[in-house]
């Protein structure tokens, strides 16, 4: 984003003075944060869909060996595969053309319901569904929150972020070394709690940003790496919300 050119004045000229262009200002920033809401949900969809189909379908079969339960070659690559173009896009974005960003989008949310079809071999439809629609209300929520709040939560970023890099370390030690239930479950915990703060802070900072690009044609790339942070954080939330229904199913 450093790179972006900084198009605070024409900003300001929509924010200030008259009513009307108050008017214009506000309206300007709903069909900006609808726009990022319309992709993210869009993404969540077509990743839900390819879930199904791919687990209803049988599919899943060429991502997971069913006698061995271990990952094939496949199914390492699609479960990779989004990793490495959430960094393509963070890293190349300002070089990218807008389109080459919605196809990527695109093509990560295709990649994460192959990979996510994985789940409909350990839980139920019904457990599914339920921690879906928990996620989706909580998420609604803490970003309605992050949105309409007049306190700065810029604050919590750092912390998150490091909450973040602690919960993955804590996983990895978990799953090669401790091997606890117990642990399996606070880790869970903490990860709602992890996601649910970055749901509200990257709201408020995907807001925030409408000043710098308003009336600039930096506006797409920033709806798209908008609705990319509000899916990784709807995504991760709802994961680890499901391993914590699971495990009290258990």
């Amino acid at each position: 984003m450093a790179n972006w050119s900084d198009p605070r004045p024409t900003a300001a000229r929509y924010a200030t003075g008259a009513g009307t262009r108050s008017d214009a200002y506000d309206a300007g920033l709903r069909s900006y944060m609808l726009s990022v809401y319309n992709y993210m949900a869009s993404g969540v969809l077509l990743t839900g869909i390819v879930a199904m189909v791919f687990a209803l379908s049988g599919a899943v079969g060429s991502l997971v060996d069913m006698q061995t339960g271990r990952m094939t070659a496949l199914g390492w690559i699609v479960s990779l595969a989004p990793l490495g173009i959430v960094f393509a896009m963070s890293f190349g974005q300002a070089k990218m053309k807008t389109s080459t960003l919605q196809a990527l989008f695109w093509g990560f949310a295709l990649l994460m319901g192959m990979s996510l079809s994985t789940i409909f071999l350990v839980y139920t439809g019904t457990m599914i569904a339920q921690a879906f629609f928990a996620t989706a209300a909580g998420f609604a929520g803490l970003s309605l929150y992050g949105y309409t709040t007049k306190k700065d939560l810029s604050g919590l970023g750092t912390f998150l972020i490091m909450g973040v890099i602690g919960l993955l370390v804590a996983m990895l030690l978990n799953a090669f070394i401790f091997q606890s239930g117990v642990m399996d479950l606070v880790i869970s915990i903490l990860g709602v709690l992890i996601f649910a703060g970055l749901t509200a802070y990257d709201t408020q900072k995907i807001k925030s940003m409408y000043d710098y690009v308003a009336g600039t044609d930096m506006m797409g790339k920033v709806v798209i790496m908008g609705a990319l942070n509000l899916y990784l954080d709807f995504i991760n939330m709802f994961l680890f919300l499901l391993r914590i229904m699971g495990s009290q199913r258990s």
